[in-house]
């Protein structure tokens, strides 16, 4: 449906303010970016003080306001609507142009002049003008105040998720300053989850690091080539003791070398976010095997695991951010809930993306596509 904008034409002469409404009501276009035909509600009147009521009680988008008019002029109108922070795009109409004029209404809020005697075109024209203004003004606000509320959200989540652990290391260190725990395995264990703790407060602000400089764009890429097969064995090594403390035995199906021109970082990102949930959510003397296979253009990651899986609704949302899937089986398992949505915003640089297959109490097989990378650019 069309997008209709109001307009106040304020003028003492009743030839102009006929002339404006039938030009103006009859006047419709599209903008670029915008998908809504856009029409204009036209209201007239002859003086400043009925203008300013007319702006109070029903908010115009555009006025069309005559410099020279009984009573108030158009800019003590501009100079009241400033004051009363009466946001609406004003275009001064006047047969006494000048550059002192021009230069105090502008400084009053002003938009752009119309000169007397103007045609119904120079009319048209610069009512589209101040429309695209208009239009873009609100998608730049609203953009505004969707990051605000985003950067209120993601401010809100990391507190939440810091809350608890640092709850937790306090209390311990209480107990063990007060002296009211003086058993040194007891102690001992007091610590070990103080530092279980701050590891896991550790690898969130690694991973709010990695997912700002990302999601930013402002991550500088530094393209190389590199032997995917390499970085796995690298992944596997580093996840080695956690694995075997568990009997979960890793497998690596791979050729000898898989050569690609990629960041180096981002593709250990991704092998290490996708061992480490399949070592973490993997059963006690479970398997991992991790599947490098070249295809056109590029190369599939597989990461199968023998682990609780996950249910459909569960595989649904497990891209989003600071999404943990949350159940009687994962309750005692630490994560940031950023890790996997990491691995999509790679893969999606590479031109590829992520899938996974699950079955509940079976295991999850992650897939990762990445095609060649083109050249040295930036996160985008």
């Amino acid at each position: 449906m069309p997008e209709i904008l109001k307009v106040l034409v304020v003028d003492d002469e009743l030839g102009i303010q006929k002339g404006c409404q039938r030009v103006l009501t009859e006047y419709k276009f599209t903008l670029p970016d915008v998908e809504d035909e856009i029409s204009f509600e036209v209201v007239t009147t002859g003086s400043g003080e009925e203008a300013l009521e007319i702006l109070e009680k029903n908010p115009q988008d555009i006025v069309l306001l005559d410099y020279k008019l009984p009573g108030m002029t158009g800019l003590d109108v501009l100079s009241i609507m400033a004051e009363k922070k009466i946001e609406t795009m004003a275009i001064m109409i006047t047969a006494y142009a000048s550059l002192e004029t021009a230069v105090v209404a502008t400084k009053q809020g002003a938009f752009d002049f119309l000169a007397k005697p103007f045609t119904p075109d120079e009319l048209r024209s610069v009512i589209k003008k101040a429309t695209k203004n208009l239009i873009l003004q609100r998608q730049a606000k609203k953009l505004a105040e969707e990051k605000r509320q985003v950067r209120f959200q993601f401010i809100s989540v990391v507190a939440h998720e810091l809350k608890a652990p640092l709850a937790a290391i306090e209390g311990y260190l209480n107990i063990m300053n007060e002296g009211l725990v003086t058993d040194p395995a007891a102690q001992h264990q007091m610590v070990e989850r103080c530092l279980l703790r701050l590891t896991g407060m550790r690898k969130m602000v690694t991973d709010l690091l990695d997912f700002t400089r990302i999601e930013s764009g402002n991550k500088v890429r530094e393209f190389v080539d590199l032997d995917l097969v390499e970085i796995a064995r690298q992944s596997v090594e580093t996840m080695s003791s956690s694995a075997s403390a568990r009997g979960i035995k890793i497998e690596l199906v791979a050729p000898e070398t898989a050569r690609m021109t990629a960041d180096r970082g981002e593709i250990e990102i991704i092998f290490n976010n996708l061992v480490s949930n399949a070592v973490k959510y993997n059963r006690d003397g479970g398997r991992i095997i991790i599947t490098i296979t070249q295809i056109p253009g590029g190369f599939r990651i597989s990461v199968a695991d023998t682990g609780i899986g996950m249910t459909e609704e569960e595989v649904g949302k497990l891209f989003g951010e600071f999404v943990r899937i949350k159940n009687v089986k994962t309750k005692n398992i630490l994560g940031t809930g950023l890790g996997l949505s990491i691995v999509k915003k790679l893969a999606l640089l590479y031109g590829g993306d992520v899938t996974v297959e699950s079955h509940v109490d079976v295991g999850s097989t992650f897939n990762v596509i990445l095609m060649e990378a083109q050249g040295p650019q930036q996160a985008s």
